[in-house]
């Protein structure tokens, strides 16, 4: 029929009757058979679709092998569809068409049905998805236009019930739980039956309707909101929260913004507490280590949350440290916090301070360097903490070397060497003091002509900080050893000038009342006073006082350490606990105490640093790096300098004014000028 020659070859006609053939078929017998299933309700009919497409399927397969001879060459030869494209063409336009909307209708019904908890036909549903899906012909257009997108409208209306009823019965926890089961169904529901790329469309519409426009009301709850989750340390249920609007676009920024809030709102109730501490009559002093424990417990604390609860998320760990610099740079009362930090850090680092492990100290090193990267006035810090390592080393109250280089390590690993390089200087004066102090004993031993035990630390002036030097009047055997000393020391150091502060210097002194003796540990200026008063004689205020060339400032403590602390080693005279001009003083022959060696502290009349100068230093940093940034721009407006030099200074932040008062000064110096043209803008000057 179809190897003859025209007009003998059949191929056309039986190409028409193919078609012809499975058109009347299905329009006389499959599309009455499915309307007739129409009103019986949506399983009837899609069972019956998919009993006559998987009849048709069979039916397009053999006729597609009778007449293999005219696909191989009537329709190649004359570009026309397949048999089995035709097949597929005639049940679309026949059959499909005709259907197509209520079939539709019924599988959204019984995924609906399904989403309420009851148990539906899903093989069924996944073999009429695969009819929308061939009945595209090599694309997915039938099935997103004629089954996904309805699928989308009516999930979209379907969550939006649930939302209005769950955000109205539920609690946040309780609310987020049913999202994110119902995430989980969806998931599922697309691998068991619906195509793979309806999942991210399907999950968009979701997450749009159960969580987009509810997250501010969800987050803010009275009662279950995310800050009364954080207040009630429910982990599992913020976990959630992170997990569900880690989702959405910008979704876990006002969820950020709320843990920056509560977490500052902690860090205040602390400062409250020490507040209400100083109202309540408590002495401001600078140690409050009840205060500094507080901020590293609460630091620590929600620190943990962040890695564990919120997985470090970047948006977290920066409402982390926006809240902690508003706590940690609240200062309240006389002290400032770094000025606690430091004193907290002394306890640990001094011996007779808090009694901790090694494993301890170093825990609580580096949380105390954890909150001090918080601090904005770093500078400060380092001048109190230098100062007080100062105090440690040269009175040898240091519980540690290692604990002192360790903790200098870690300021060194977070503000660099230019940070730490005087205290790293300190350590290093100790180290070769000792090596030098074997070589001067053995050059004591040679002097015959003193009894007395002396020790020298020679510091570099540049490292330490800056303490008073009374010229006071010494004894004639501390005289004779500085004097041995000194030339020791030039024959090594041609070029070394030495000054002797003798108001860091400590000294033993044995002292005997009556028959029993005992070892007074004392400062250098204390061994000095009690010196004068070896041959029993009493001397009036104003007589003392000219005798040792010192002023009241000085006197004032050292007598009163000895005449009005706990060990009397001197009888004032009139008693009381108060050093006047007018007093007389004399030894105590009648002292007496159940311990051998006694140490007698003296008051502390010195500030924990000098304010001027950590003034000065910050004047010349600003003022360096003005000069920088100008070198290298040549010339900027004021505005853009001043936020340059902010951005550069890393150990403070100054006030624009500051900054404004050292571009004047700079002026001033014609280092920089202000423009002919522009007054707000400075030229600088080569």
């Amino acid at each position: 029929m179809c190897t003859q020659r025209s007009p003998y070859n059949w191929s056309r006609d039986l190409y028409q009757r193919h078609g012809e053939t499975i058109e009347q078929y299905l329009r006389n017998t499959v599309l009455p058979a499915l309307e007739d299933k129409s009103g019986q309700g949506g399983t009837i009919l899609l069972n019956e679709l998919k009993h006559r497409w998987s009849n048709h399927q069979i039916m397009n397969k053999w006729l597609k092998k009778f007449f293999t001879y005219l696909d191989r060459y009537y329709v190649k030869h004359h570009s026309l569809p397949t048999l089995e494209q035709a097949g597929l063409r005639h049940f679309k336009e026949e059959i499909y068409m005709n259907v197509k909307e209520n079939t539709t209708t019924a599988i959204i019904s019984l995924i609906d049905e399904e989403r309420e908890g009851e148990i539906i036909d899903k093989t069924l549903v996944k073999n009429i998805v695969e009819l929308y899906e061939q009945m595209g012909m090599g694309s997915l257009d039938s099935y997103t236009n004629d089954l996904e997108q309805p699928l989308l409208d009516a999930t979209r209306s379907y969550y939006g019930r649930k939302r209005e009823d769950w955000i109205a019965r539920d609690s946040t926890p309780d609310y987020l739980i049913k999202a994110e089961k119902a995430f989980g169904e969806e998931k599922d529901r697309v691998a068991s039956y619906l195509n793979s790329a309806t999942e991210p469309k399907l999950r968009n519409v979701v997450e749009d309707e159960i969580l987009q426009k509810v997250q501010m009301n969800l987050l803010e709850k009275e009662g279950s909101g995310c800050g009364v989750l954080l207040a009630n340390d429910k982990t599992e249920d913020l976990q959630r929260m992170f997990s569900l609007f880690s989702r959405l676009e910008n979704g876990l920024q006002p969820m950020a913004n709320i843990v920056e809030k509560f977490i500052t709102a902690q860090g205040s109730a602390c400062t409250e507490k020490r507040l209400a501490r100083l109202d309540s009559g408590q002495k401001d002093k600078n140690d409050d280590p009840d205060f500094v424990k507080s901020l590293i417990d609460l630091h620590e604390k929600y620190l943990g949350v962040i890695r564990e609860t919120f997985s470090s998320h970047h948006l977290f760990q920066k409402a982390l440290k926006n809240s902690f610099e508003v706590i940690v740079n609240n200062d309240v009362g006389t002290f400032s916090n770094a000025e606690l930090m430091s004193t907290f850090c002394d306890r640990i680092l001094k011996s007779g301070g808090e009694k901790l492990s090694e494993t301890e100290v170093e825990q609580s090193l580096d949380r105390i360097v954890q909150l001090f990267s918080f601090l904005t006035d770093k500078d400060l810090f380092a001048e109190i903490y230098r100062n007080q390592l100062a105090k440690r080393l040269l009175n040898q109250r240091s519980a540690s070397d290692d604990a002192e280089k360790a903790m200098i390590a870690k300021l060194k690993v977070q503000c660099g060497t230019q940070f730490t390089s005087k205290m790293e200087g300190m350590l290093n004066d100790l180290a070769v003091g000792s090596e030098q102090k074997s070589e001067f004993d053995s050059r004591m031993e040679q002097q015959s002509d003193t009894k007395l035990s002396f020790v020298v630390q020679v510091l570099t002036i540049g490292n330490w900080p800056s303490y008073k030097a009374p010229e006071v009047a010494l004894p004639p055997q501390m005289q004779k050893c500085m004097e041995v000393f000194k030339e020791w020391h030039d024959a090594k150091h041609q070029k070394r000038r030495l000054t002797w502060v003798h108001s860091l210097g400590n000294a033993t002194v044995r002292a005997t009342f009556g028959k029993k003796s005992y070892d007074l540990q004392v400062t250098t200026l204390q061994a000095i006073v009690l010196n004068s008063f070896n041959d029993g004689k009493t001397y009036e205020f104003n007589e003392l006082k000219e005798s040792l060339n010192l002023d009241d400032i000085t006197l004032k403590p050292l007598l009163h350490s000895l005449s009005c602390g706990k060990h009397k080693i001197i009888t004032k005279t009139p008693a009381s606990n108060k050093i006047n001009s007018t007093d007389s003083f004399c030894g105590n022959p009648k002292f007496s105490s159940n311990m051998r060696k006694i140490r007698i502290p003296v008051a502390n009349v010195e500030s924990s640093h000098n304010k001027n100068r950590v003034e000065e230093d910050r004047s010349v940093a600003i003022e360096a790096a003005i000069v920088r940034i100008m070198k290298a721009r040549k010339t900027l407006s004021h505005q853009q300098l001043v936020a340059e030099v902010l951005s550069q200074l890393s150990f403070f932040k100054p006030q624009p004014r500051v900054i404004k008062k050292r571009i004047e000064a700079l002026i001033d110096r014609e280092y920089l000028e202000r423009s002919a043209e522009n007054s707000q803008q400075y030229n600088y000057l080569a």
